[in-house]
């Protein structure tokens, strides 16, 4: 390896990356001390709730040469998964009809970017021979936004997104560590400015100030990873989200800029960006197992999917349609899926 041109090789690499669909690929070091006390003090206030992973692999997020030995660089790759849907609030206010975050309207992107990494690889070994490597794609402790930071694909704005000044955040990442010594590339700025948009709009105060996020606040952590009952105070501004929440992207001005994604697995499936409450509500678990599978929304289960989609009946317009689904549901097996249904129910005055 002593004699390649490892500038060169960072250009083919960029190139390759192209090739296989990622929108935009840099490199960068792994020195993430600048991003450690900001990490602590976000686990040492339990901003994580009970997402216990973040802090049991706390101190490997910040060495990534810990994941991986002899890791000095790590190529961050990003591809956008925009639809081209209306950038707006305006669904949020047709209440009868469900809120899904538009990163779970496809397919899971997991195992997409996975394997293109994966490809990537071999391209890379193909010039270099046997090195170093392995992908991540969100599945290990990985601090994947300062990573992507430090590389130049974007700065973490007040909302704690990842934000591209051609592209806004409508983005996934991944990242492919390596022992190759390539080249860095210069790391982004922020241009955020004095623009409040994202900490305005959150509907359950979730930014306790720009760049930090309670996340047991946040719509995305009780409609996803909360596994128990959702808080009263947070079950009204809920309204119609059921898994997820894009608000704070939805009045971010960078997003202006964002391209819809040409990957027919982005595309939404089952009518995810138009589906009725109620139809959803419907679903057997059998149903719900098969409509999701090699999506996203799965990893939650069936009874938290009823659970959020109770919510969000109770905070829409009162309809005989809605009160006989809640009803029917209303002695459910699952004292989680009875409890909110109960809840719903008194909203509308039963």
């Amino acid at each position: 390896m002593d004699d390649l041109d490892l500038t060169q090789l960072a250009t083919d690499i960029k190139t390759w990356g192209s090739d296989l669909g990622f929108q935009q690929l840099a490199i960068s070091n792994i020195d993430l001390s600048s991003y450690k006390p900001l990490l602590h003090s976000w686990l040492s206030k339990n901003f994580h709730g009970v997402m216990n992973y973040m802090a049991q692999h706390g101190e490997a997020r910040c060495h990534p040469e810990q994941l991986l030995p002899s890791t000095i660089r790590v190529i961050c790759v990003r591809m956008d998964y925009d639809n081209n849907e209306p950038r707006s609030l305006e669904p949020l206010d047709i209440r009868d009809k469900a809120y899904i975050s538009r990163y779970a309207r496809g397919r899971d992107y997991h195992k997409l970017i996975r394997k293109r990494l994966q490809k990537l690889a071999g391209k890379i070994e193909a010039v270099v021979g046997s090195f170093g490597y392995r992908a991540f794609v969100d599945s290990a402790p990985v601090l994947e936004r300062a990573l992507a930071e430090k590389s130049g694909l974007g700065w973490i704005g007040k909302n704690t997104m990842l934000i591209n000044k051609q592209a806004g955040s409508w983005f996934f990442l991944g990242e492919l560590f390596t022992d190759i010594p390539l080249p860095v590339d210069e790391a982004a700025s922020t241009h955020c400015g004095s623009c409040s948009a994202c900490l305005d709009v959150c509907p359950t105060n979730a930014f306790v100030k720009p760049n930090l996020l309670d996340a047991t606040r946040c719509i995305s952590y009780l409609t996803i990873e909360l596994r128990t009952s959702i808080p009263e105070q947070f079950r009204k501004p809920l309204g119609n989200r059921i898994f997820g929440c894009d608000d704070c992207q939805l009045v971010c001005p960078w997003n202006k800029f964002s391209s819809p994604s040409n990957e027919d697995d982005f595309k939404p499936r089952h009518n995810f960006d138009d589906a009725d409450l109620v139809d959803l509500f419907g679903w057997s678990e059998e149903e719900f197992l098969e409509k999701t599978a090699g999506s996203p929304i799965r990893r939650i289960g069936y009874a938290c999917w009823l659970r959020n989609i109770a919510v969000a009946l109770g905070n829409a317009p009162r309809t005989d349609k809605i009160i006989l689904a809640l009803e029917a549901k209303k002695n459910h097996a699952s004292a989680l899926v009875g409890e909110h249904v109960e809840w719903a129910l008194a909203q509308h005055g039963f």
